[in-house]
């Protein structure tokens, strides 16, 4: 009898436990599908209002006064080459300070104390973040309001997601891979070098990708430093016909980038404009979804192709 009460309790206990689990599950299910219901909404309404307006001249012309001659040519251009310059900081610099965080750096409380400072970092609204590049890249070093000041400013934003993805991305790789790598007598370089980048680089160039997204839709930052809300030009190109065939003048150029139009256009009062910022936004919305997809398939093809 004591045997049959006892298995009568635990019995009751489980049951309990499931229908918890299920008031869970349904509160997380529900959850999602407030967000994910909120943005589709949100999606829809601005592709209806967005779409009809996009086409070839809507990509090539600059913005003007008129809302129907009106296009995103200065936008686009300006955050591409912006993202140029972040991704050229931000990779670099992240990955490095990620993989000397986790192989090389003593654990003693200097080391605690930056990695407290580095996840904080990456919860700092991106207004501070502007306002630091404003004193420093912008007056300190003299840089003026430039394309270079603006990727500086999205790098610095973006470096904590990528130093702490760089981190997870390493500690993921079984510690028997570098044990054996030690064991055949390699270097703790040739370790990281042969071994710990090229498995985690799924993990990092996931991280890099979605810290590029989100430096893509960011306005504040770009506000604080000087972008222009009208521009009408281009910054001089990249590359030249005659030699040395590269040109690094578009970093001093002035620039505007996608948010900062969209900006411009929905405090205009004519119902056209806004119909613009919501073509703009809708593409802004694609390449962003697209940049995040890119990094899931990506993520998926390094895994699959790694062989432990």
């Amino acid at each position: 009898m004591p045997y049959a009460r006892d298995l009568k309790s635990i019995r009751r206990l489980i049951a309990a436990h499931k229908r918890w689990d299920l008031v869970f599950a349904c509160c997380g299910v529900l959850a999602l599908m407030v967000g994910l219901l909120t943005f589709i909404a949100l999606f829809v309404d601005m592709a209806i209002d967005g779409v009809p307006r996009l086409n070839w001249d809507f990509f090539t012309n600059f913005p003007s006064r008129h809302a129907a001659q009106a296009g995103i040519l200065s936008a686009w251009v300006g955050s591409c080459l912006v993202m140029l310059v972040t991704a050229f900081v931000a990779v670099p610099l992240g990955v490095g300070a990620g993989l000397y965080l986790e192989e090389y750096a003593p654990k003693n409380w200097v080391t605690d104390v930056i990695e407290i400072n580095v996840t904080n970092l990456a919860g700092v609204p991106s207004i501070v973040y502007g306002l630091l590049a404003l004193g420093v890249f912008v007056y300190q070093f003299g840089f003026g309001q430039s394309i270079l000041s603006a990727g500086f400013t999205l790098a610095l934003l973006i470096l904590p997601v990528v130093i702490v993805a760089t981190r997870e991305a390493i500690r993921s790789i079984p510690v028997g891979i570098r044990e054996a790598a030690y064991a055949l007598g390699a270097t703790q370089w040739q370790v990281c070098k042969d071994h710990i980048i090229p498995y985690s680089s799924a993990g990092i160039l996931t991280g890099v990708i979605i810290g590029m997204a989100r430096a893509i839709g960011e306005t504040a930052p770009v506000i604080t430093i000087g972008a222009l809300t009208f521009i009408a030009f281009l910054p001089p190109s990249p590359i030249k016909a005659e030699p040395p065939f590269l040109s690094f003048e578009w970093l001093t150029s002035p620039f505007t980038v996608m948010p900062i139009q969209m900006f411009n256009w929905t405090s205009r009062p004519e119902a056209a404009f806004l119909q613009n910022a919501a073509a703009a936004g809708f593409v802004l919305v694609l390449l962003t979804l697209a940049m995040n997809g890119f990094a899931i398939w990506l993520r998926y093809r390094l895994r699959k192709n790694i062989k432990w």
